[in-house]
């Protein structure tokens, strides 16, 4: 196990030694910083709580869905571009560890990404605005247990298109190609689901685009799903896509050659 720990370790160095990987990190804060302030100088009838500006700036949270995205394509797809995947080899690690300590040196990555997210929509949310009430969430309501629910839905999301930016760039040994695809499947899905819609074609409700948005099945805003289709569905076939990313890039690594 401390060999493993160490495996995943050196991973991490990887990718917080690259200039890239603190610019990440600064935009995410500097651009929600930015846009809570500018949040608070628009003005207008509408008096915001901090609760609710937290919430408006949940749009920013596609940075950190793409960041992640940018992470896993390198991360396996950069050794072999670069020749370091034979060194990495030779070492006493079975293949299966050296792949699985490169998935959570990323899931590592997306979950210190999150926090620096949240840590400065909080900040400045709750530095510019202070009024109680609210005008988004209902009386009784829990902004906070309502931003955490989104929270979740929003990561749950980022980690399914981070593992298939993780897989593409193990098969094709290709961070362009695993981010082109990635990016595709985050802005292009909401066409899909409109034009493959569950309510049409009942095979659709198990297309992975369909199923992306948890966030569908929210409080007053959800959406009426087709038949058959619920919180507790679309996550199994979320689950089921993830394990099936994860076994092929398994496969394909393990009989990768890397002698050439």
């Amino acid at each position: 196990m401390g060999d493993f720990l160490k495996l995943v370790q050196n991973e991490n160095m990887k990718i917080y030694r690259r200039l890239r990987t603190w610019i990440m990190f600064g935009l995410t804060a500097l651009l929600t910083i930015m846009f809570g302030v500018l949040f608070s100088l628009e003005g207008g009838s509408t008096v915001l709580s901090a609760w609710d500006v937290i919430s408006q700036l949940f749009f920013l949270y596609f940075l950190a869905t793409i960041f992640s995205v940018i992470v896993a394509s390198d991360i396996v797809a950069g050794e072999f571009t670069w020749g370091t995947i034979k060194l990495l080899l030779i070492r006493p690690w079975t293949r299966t560890k050296v792949l699985l300590s490169k998935l959570i040196a990323v899931l590592l990555f997306t979950i210190a990404l999150t926090v620096v997210f949240m840590i400065a929509a909080m900040a400045i949310s709750f530095l510019l605005f202070h009024k109680e009430s609210s005008d988004i969430f209902a009386q009784g309501d829990s902004p906070l247990r309502y931003i955490m629910e989104s929270l979740l839905y929003k990561y749950i999301d980022l980690v399914v298109i981070t593992v298939f930016s993780f897989m593409i760039s193990t098969v094709f040994r290709s961070g362009g190609i695993a981010i082109g695809l990635s990016m595709f499947i985050l802005f292009t899905g909401n066409i899909f689901t409109m034009l493959f819609s569950p309510a049409r074609y009942s095979w659709a409700k198990y297309v992975l685009f369909v199923n992306m948005d948890l966030g569908q099945y929210m409080g007053q805003g959800a959406t009426t799903p087709a038949a058959g289709m619920s919180l507790a569905f679309s996550s199994w076939i979320l689950a089921a896509y993830v394990l099936l990313f994860l076994v092929i890039s398994w496969i394909v690594f393990k009989k990768r050659d890397v002698a050439a």
